[in-house]
């Protein structure tokens, strides 16, 4: 009871508080249920965000779309008037949601009028608690999912991508080094009893986060402990291990995309390094000069390309950095050469200190701004929950504030060392190449014509 209380007076607090995003009323039922609660800047609105720790990464190959079927079916239907039934219920609430299964976790998203928060907290409850999944929905189901991945898995893209010619760069590099399933993953084998299980096993309060931000109900709290505290907790389920790198990869290979184009895509993919004491963040201010540092050698000194841009990406249990540029079909070597060249200044001399301190300043002065209104909150809270503990969520601008120029140089040497790995993406053929396979072509059928007139004349 007193905690209770407690959670309500931070919830009438000074909107000063609500101002802060890193601070919220953050609890945990009894059940094992996590709360994380949070006024938000837009009145007459709540943002609401349900996370289940289950995801993609949880199941093998075979039946990774497990817990991304099951996200469907549970919109499936509550009672006789079905899917249609329960998609009304929220439209006369004022409401709209939906659902995403990621790698790591399906979300339910809610947006929704703030005096009719507890209802549809009901609902998505209902949905929950109540779904009842039969044959039909399941096969219902299976299409949807089906046709969100690209449609039927005909036995030539299920070729293609055995060939590793239907994949982008960095996709295809994961499935060479036995990251990333080289396959995608199938609907028509998963059955009821399988459903069921993930249900069971996935679907309880000690394995969920409730994120409520905006205008909150006085009586959320109470609410909150009567209802949601009434789920039964499980035993947790362990996790799969996330894969490692199992085998090795061709440092340099060609890609098909597509029959005839006249552009090219270039990556450099290099997997990040393990540094001891090393903030994050220091990856996050080199991706941010590398960025900085391709646009203006590729772009602006030598016209390569328009957009070139570095990224990090996580496969499995790997983090990438990757360099990358569009190009014209031609200018590919001269861009490698300008890359190898950027790489070498940079190995020699390291970042250069003004450089750092005026991207790393930037980067900083992001974090005012990033995040605004109640959706935008509840999303930040979402894809920050790793770094959240008793009611608090780590402050990105103060641990950027901590990246100092020598560890930035650390974690630049430690990458460029590497020799990493180079994908070329281009069409089979440019225009020309075509052009005059066609001109060949049509060569050889005047000769053999002019052939084949000249040995009647003779006969």
């Amino acid at each position: 009871m007193r905690c209770l209380l407690f959670a309500c007076l931070l919830l009438g607090a000074l909107p000063s508080f609500a101002l802060d995003r890193f601070h919220v009323e953050g609890y945990t039922l009894p059940n094992g249920l996590q709360l994380v609660l949070k006024p938000g800047s837009e009145r007459g609105h709540v943002a609401i965000r349900l996370v289940v720790g289950v995801g993609l990464d949880d199941f093998s190959c075979a039946d990774k779309e497990l817990p991304h079927l099951l996200e469907h079916l549970l919109f499936s239907g509550i009672d006789a008037t079905g899917e249609g039934g329960l998609e009304e219920r929220m439209q006369a609430l004022g409401g709209e949601w939906n659902a995403y299964t990621s790698n790591a976790d399906t979300t339910f998203v809610i947006e929704a009028p703030a005096k009719n928060q507890r209802k549809v907290l009901d609902l998505l409850l209902a949905l929950l608690t109540q779904t009842r999944i039969d044959d039909n929905a399941i096969n219902v189901a299976k299409q949807v999912v089906e046709r969100e991945d690209g449609g039927h898995y005909s036995h030539l893209q299920r070729w293609l991508d055995r060939q590793d010619l239907g994949h982008t760069a960095s996709n295809q590099l994961a499935v060479e080094l036995g990251l990333k399933c080289p396959e995608r993953a199938q609907v028509d084998h998963l059955t009821r009893e399988q459903l069921d299980k993930v249900r069971k096993a996935w679907y309880a309060p000690n394995n969920m986060t409730l994120i409520v931000v905006g205008e909150l109900d006085r009586l959320l709290p109470a609410y909150l402990e009567r209802a949601y505290g009434a789920l039964v907790a499980v035993e947790p389920t362990e996790h799969l291990p996330l894969p490692q790198i199992q085998a090795s990869a061709a440092h340099e290979r060609t890609l098909s995309h597509g029959f005839v184009g006249g552009g090219a895509k270039l990556h450099w993919l290099v997997p990040e390094p393990a540094l001891e004491d090393q903030h994050d963040e220091a990856f996050d201010v080199l991706k941010d000069y590398l960025d900085w540092a391709l646009y203006r050698q590729l772009r602006l000194a030598h016209g390569l390309s328009y957009g070139p841009s570095a990224e990090r990406e996580v496969f499995g249990g790997v983090g990438f950095m990757s360099l990358n540029a569009d190009l014209e079909r031609e200018d590919v070597p001269a861009a490698e050469q300008v890359l190898d060249e950027l790489k070498a200044n940079l190995l020699k001399n390291g970042l250069d200190a003004t450089t750092f301190a005026r991207l790393k300043q930037a980067a900083i002065a992001r974090q005012t701004w990033a995040v605004q209104g109640n959706s935008a909150l509840a999303d930040y809270y979402w894809s920050a929950l790793g770094d959240y503990e008793d009611g608090h969520f780590t402050n990105p601008a103060e641990a950027l504030q901590e990246v100092t120029l020598a560890e930035a140089n650390k974690a630049m040497r430690a990458l460029l060392l590497q020799p990493g790995y180079l994908r070329i993406e281009k069409p089979l053929m440019s225009y020309d190449q075509l052009m005059w396979a066609i001109a060949g072509v049509l060569g050889l059928i005047v000769l053999m014509l002019l052939g084949w007139r000249l040995r009647h004349r003779t006969l």
